[in-house]
């Protein structure tokens, strides 16, 4: 039996995808999965027979940064995201060796049929019993499940979306013989080359929808700038109602303001976070994102994110700059940093650079409103009262940011900290979110 997560009164699989697949294709009798994402949570509040088709299925699997989101509201950290574009090679792969043949229902006419190909050529072994189109209609469904039962598959993929495939597949699971079906969204489009992918910058972010909306604005609109808001604020609601042993290790209101802002943020900027991934690419050598081991609350450590600014190069040469260091005491600052490229030091003063923290808000990594995270080393050089800083979540702005970062020396950043820490609250958050924005079109103290 795999772990499961109780979200939106649904029993989620909380487990890695081995373990999951494994789950799934060792389970006996008749098997039926599917996947849970934001959209997918909007449009069962408004389909009783999706909610239904859900309810019955025997492994839902959490896909999307949505989905994780919704989890650590409730205090928890799903294993993986497990969704179905990238769960489909592995399953394909186990499936091959285990002598299992697989269908391929849905998607426009011939899509199926390339995705198919595509699907055996990346999966040796790998046995296609059939594959047809998804535009059929309701009298025809006898047909279709013939058609299926015939190929003799142990797998079915339905590709029809959301919630047409699973809403089919309840319909007419008891008449499929195979082992496993499972709704599988765009994957056809995705396997066929009919729809490209986001690139891996956006999905290690988890704003792949981002990419969807550019590439599809008429049809995807509504999905996403809408249905995300919808979407956050049912998380919400559901957190509000989870018992408050599981909390996260902040005030809800201050949880759920984060929440808001991040989510609305990442919505509304998707252009600029697009223009400057492009920028920090095309102009120097090396990742788009900087990945950086920072300290967090009490001590804990996590991965804060930010569009590189420096040459790849940059962590080696700090040690021979520490002596130029412009701020006293431990944290190292430099106004005319060599390191910097030169869509460095814009995205810089204008604190662009930072953007993609608004994902660590939303894992809950960070709050929009905090103590800077400091380096580990930093940490280690700490005096005793400055431990004071790791009481509270770090955030992306703060008094000594609005009051003029680089430029405030290090025992006033400790004061100015621990002040926050002492007297925070929602007014105090609102009134510092306020001024920040003064501070980054200012500019002072930005670099």
């Amino acid at each position: 039996m795999t772990q499961t997560l109780s979200l939106f009164g649904l029993p989620l699989v909380d487990a890695d995808r081995p373990t999951a697949i494994n789950a799934m294709l060792d389970r006996p009798g008749q098997t039926t999965a599917a996947f849970l994402n934001a959209h997918c949570v909007n449009s069962a509040s408004r389909d009783r027979t999706y909610r239904r088709a859900l309810r019955a299925a025997d492994f839902i699997l959490p896909d999307g940064s949505g989905i994780s989101l919704a989890a650590k509201l409730i205090g928890k950290r799903l294993t993986e995201n497990l969704n179905g574009t990238d769960l489909c090679r592995p399953l394909c792969e186990e499936a091959a060796r285990r002598g299992l043949s697989v269908y391929l229902l849905g998607a426009k006419p011939g899509v199926a049929e390339r995705a198919a190909r595509n699907m055996v050529a990346k999966v040796p072994g790998l046995r296609i019993a059939g594959h047809r189109d998804g535009y059929f209609e309701d009298h025809q469904s006898d047909d279709v499940v013939r058609q299926v039962n015939e190929s003799g598959a142990d797998i079915v993929m339905v590709a029809m979306g959301v919630p047409l495939q699973d809403v089919w597949l309840y319909r007419h699971r008891r008449q499929l013989s195979a082992q496993l079906v499972m709704g599988v969204g765009a994957l056809f489009d995705f396997e066929a080359g009919a729809v490209e992918r986001a690139p891996k910058v956006f999905r290690k972010l988890g704003i792949e929808w981002t990419w969807r909306l550019a590439m599809e604005p008429r049809r995807m609109a509504g999905r996403y700038l809408v249905g995300n808001f919808t979407f956050v604020a049912r998380a919400m609601v559901n957190a509000l109602r989870t018992p408050s042993g599981t909390a996260p290790a902040m005030p809800r209101s201050k949880r759920a303001m984060d929440i808001a802002i991040s989510a609305s943020a990442l919505a509304m900027l998707w252009p600029l976070l697009t223009a400057s991934a492009i920028a920090v690419k095309a102009t120097s050598r090396g990742p788009v994102l900087f990945r950086q081991e920072r300290v967090g609350l009490n001590g804990e450590t996590f991965e804060m994110l930010k569009f590189r600014s420096m040459h790849v190069d940059a962590d080696a040469r700090r040690a021979a700059l520490l002596k130029d260091s412009e701020r006293d005491a431990v944290c190292f600052k430099m106004k005319n940093d060599p390191r910097l490229t030169p869509v460095g030091r814009f995205i810089r003063r204008f604190s662009i650079d930072e953007l993609p923290q608004l994902w660590n808000v939303l894992k809950g990594d960070m709050s929009i409103v905090g103590p800077r995270p400091a380096l580990p080393d930093e940490v280690a050089a700490y005096p005793t009262s400055a431990l004071r800083r790791l009481s509270g979540v770090p955030g992306i702005t703060g008094i000594w940011q609005v009051s003029g970062r680089a430029e405030i020396g290090f025992e006033r950043m400790v004061a100015m900290d621990v002040a926050y820490l002492r007297s925070k609250s929602l007014l105090l958050d609102m009134l510092l979110i306020g001024l920040t924005a003064r501070a980054v079109f200012g500019g002072r103290g930005a670099y």
